[in-house]
């Protein structure tokens, strides 16, 4: 019994040890986070000859006026009068095609030349049509005076009169069918005819894409070329209905293409779609300023920040803030003596971050205009001050 009794006094007196070494190294710990803590709010000193190998600038807080940002995506986009698809109207083989991918066209230029049969009987046809219908509207005229002085009957002056309207109307449709497939009917009727047609540009732009390869057979429904004007493009945004409220006409939108690094193009929201898709998505359509679209092409995708309720607001440069345990903190520089430049650290809380500026939501005391801010190479402040707490804590 007293082998027992010894064994479990030692195994107490094991835990007792262990447990006083646990708080020991917890009270260390909390030591050196007071420590930090408490060196945080002390001034960090420089040296003259520190503050110039430094490059440290400084700066104070101005007034500016900065806008609440809603964050959206979208993409280049061109208005739709401004592009078109060519297609053969009765289908037939590719004769020649000359033009690629990113050749300007204007309107009325010739794209490529089809070739089809059936080219030829429309033509026939036409001709056959026309000349048909000069007899019969001769025929029409001679019946129409007999009427008029009562020596044919009416029965058939209604007929001729019922024929002449139907063939005036086949010629019409063929030559609406000429003009379709891009046959002049002028040419036809001076008895030229064709067994190829010609599929012309309907708008000024750019060849963005094009299946027109010699040889092949295209059918009615086919896109051989499709032609977009880069002159009038437009930026789509897509708009979810939890942002919509802080949309309205005329808003201010940044944006910028994926690769790029800052918001420095600009467009105006000129339209807010009234309807959403499966998605939930609202398309707002922006007017970009002409000094904004180099570079931009159809279907870019773009980042943007649409700019809404405007407040004049506390702010500092960017580059002024710098982060410590977390924490975002101003260096404020605290006077000068006998070649030795003091600073001190002020926690602030950030707020809406434009054009290079942050505004200053609140600081851990009242910052006055005519304080002096590093705002460059703030940074190497903070360096130092970790050497010296790194230092400490060794």
């Amino acid at each position: 019994m007293s082998f027992n009794k010894s064994k479990y006094i030692i195994l107490i007196v094991l835990a007792i040890l262990m447990l006083s070494s646990c708080n020991s190294k917890n009270n260390e710990e909390e030591g050196v986070t007071e420590i930090i803590e408490e060196k945080v709010s002390n001034t960090i000193t420089f040296t003259k000859e520190q503050y110039q190998l430094a490059g440290i600038k400084t700066g104070r807080v101005t007034q500016k006026n900065l806008s609440s940002v809603i964050k959206l995506n979208g993409k280049i986009e061109v208005d739709p009068t401004n592009k078109a698809v060519v297609s053969a109207q009765l289908g037939g083989y590719i004769k020649s095609a000359g033009l690629i991918v990113g050749t300007p066209v204007k309107k009325g230029q010739v794209l490529a030349i089809i070739e089809n049969v059936e080219f030829i009987t429309i033509q026939q046809e036409y001709l056959e049509s026309i000349g048909e219908l000069q007899f019969l509207e001769e025929e029409f005229k001679r019946q129409k005076e007999l009427r008029e002085q009562d020596i044919n009957s009416k029965k058939t002056f209604q007929k001729v009169t019922s024929e002449y309207k139907m063939l005036k109307a086949k010629v019409n449709g063929l030559e609406q069918k000429l003009a379709l497939i891009g046959i002049n009917k002028h040419n036809v009727q001076a008895g030229t005819i064709s067994r190829t047609a010609s599929l012309f540009a309907p708008i000024n732009g750019y060849i963005k894409s094009s299946n027109a390869t010699i040889g092949d057979y295209v059918a009615p429904t086919d896109e051989v070329f499709e032609i977009v004007n880069t002159d009038k493009i437009q930026l789509e945004l897509n708009v979810y209905e939890s942002n919509l409220s802080y949309l309205s006409i005329g808003q201010k939108v940044r944006f910028s293409l994926a690769n790029e690094t800052g918001f420095n193009r600009l467009a105006v929201i000129q339209q807010i779609g009234k309807a959403s898709g499966n998605d939930r998505v609202i398309i707002a359509r922006c007017t970009i300023d002409k000094e904004s679209t180099s570079n931009l092409l159809p279907e870019m995708y773009v980042k943007a920040n649409v700019e809404s309720n405007p407040t004049e607001q506390q702010v500092i440069p960017s580059d002024a803030i710098v982060q410590f345990n977390n924490k975002n903190y101003l260096i404020i520089e605290n006077g000068k003596s006998n070649d030795i430049i003091n600073f001190n650290l002020l926690e602030i809380k950030k707020g809406i971050e434009q054009d290079g500026f942050i505004a200053i939501e609140s600081s851990e005391k009242e910052l006055k205009d005519s304080e002096s801010i590093v705002v460059e190479n703030a940074y190497a402040v903070i360096s130092l001050l970790r050497n010296s707490l790194e230092g400490e804590e060794e």
